[in-house]
């Protein structure tokens, strides 16, 4: 019989001289490289230039990663932040919330609509597509890092986490296949040609409504409002999908779901145009380098997290010796179950 198994994966993917590259980034750079290459190839259907196509990755790049850290220092690790304000620019030492990236993302795609004067609802409902890759790539990187543990199990295909006692459901695998699984009903959801919105709105929904059940097999280190930390967030998310898929059925169907954009297009041959692409796909770059720098999805002491499974990690100017852990993961380590293999 396959399993269980005993997690011990390095999570660094590779070692720049003291500056590390993980695993758990490289699935934010891979989601950002898929989210480029969709939006260049539905630039025609969206009315955009290629300039205009590297604006909106990066302005979303910006979002998720802004948006991320946003709701994970204000409100997940706000009593550490609070001591250590110097540290929130710190991306090298992880710190992500998957529902800031959504609300980064939202953010992002509504101020290039609006400055660019192009349909809000009409790119919305590209992006969530390969954006559900983005958080299926994030989740597999949640698991090689290891921080996020389910539940007590003994099915066959328990984890034994790297901090934690007992065998527990690999919840984030669960909530991964949930975000990939997402691609082909939505591609399948936009074929239809519903009205514009209508596919993000059903992202919005089934993003947040399945989560909430494959959230009751995970062991939530914080709280809010009197429930995990995450299913406030999941809880809202339904209801807002819901609320938009209900709004979307009450309107006419458009019988046109993309209105191309209407700017004159710049020579392609124009010096200034072609300074400014270079320009952008220089940022595009350094915010991938940026993304791989990334360990994890909550602060850590890069060295105390992960010594064990990286030999010759050392303490330094970039990676000081701070008292960082998720509120409750000392009673996970310590909480042992009668009866786990």
């Amino acid at each position: 019989m396959i399993g269980p198994y005993v997690h011990n994966i390095d999570p660094v993917l590779v070692d720049m001289g003291g500056v590390y590259f993980w695993w758990y980034g490289l699935g934010y750079a891979l989601g950002f490289l898929e989210i480029h290459v969709f939006l260049n190839r539905a630039r025609h259907r969206l009315g955009l230039r290629p300039a205009e196509v590297y604006t909106l990755s990066i302005l979303f790049m910006v979002g998720v990663l802004v948006g991320g850290r946003f709701v994970e220092v204000t409100f997940d690790e706000w009593p550490f932040y609070r001591e250590h304000p110097s540290l929130v620019p710190a991306y090298w030492l992880g710190g992500m919330a998957s529902h800031g990236l959504l609300l980064g993302a939202a953010t992002a795609t509504w101020i290039f609509s609006t400055a660019c004067k192009k349909p809000f609802l009409s790119i919305a409902d590209e992006l969530v597509i390969p954006g559900a890759f983005l958080l299926g790539m994030g989740r597999i990187g949640n698991f090689i890092d290891g921080q996020i543990v389910g539940s007590v199990t003994d099915v066959w295909w328990g984890v034994k986490f790297p901090d934690v006692e007992g065998f527990r459901h690999p919840v984030v695998l669960y909530d991964g296949a949930k975000n990939l699984l997402l691609i082909p009903v939505l591609l399948w959801i936009r074929r239809s040609q519903p009205a514009q919105g209508v596919t993000s709105a059903h992202f919005i929904f089934w993003y947040g409504f399945l989560r909430i059940f494959l959230d009751l097999f995970r062991e939530y280190p914080t709280h809010r409002l009197g429930f995990p930390t995450g299913q406030t967030f999941n809880i809202v998310m339904s209801i807002l999908g819901a609320a938009l898929l209900v709004r979307a059925s009450l309107k006419r169907r458009e019988t046109e779901r993309y209105r191309p954009c209407n700017a004159a297009p710049t020579p392609a041959g124009s010096p200034g145009r072609a300074g400014s692409l270079v320009l952008k796909r220089a940022i595009f770059t350094s915010l991938l380098l940026l993304s791989l720098t990334m360990p994890s999805n909550w602060t850590q002491d890069i060295p105390a997290r992960y010594g064990t499974r990286h030999p010759g990690l050392r303490h330094s100017l970039m990676y000081p010796c701070i008292q960082t852990a998720a509120p409750g993961m000392e009673r996970l380590s310590t909480h042992v179950i009668a009866g786990n293999r």
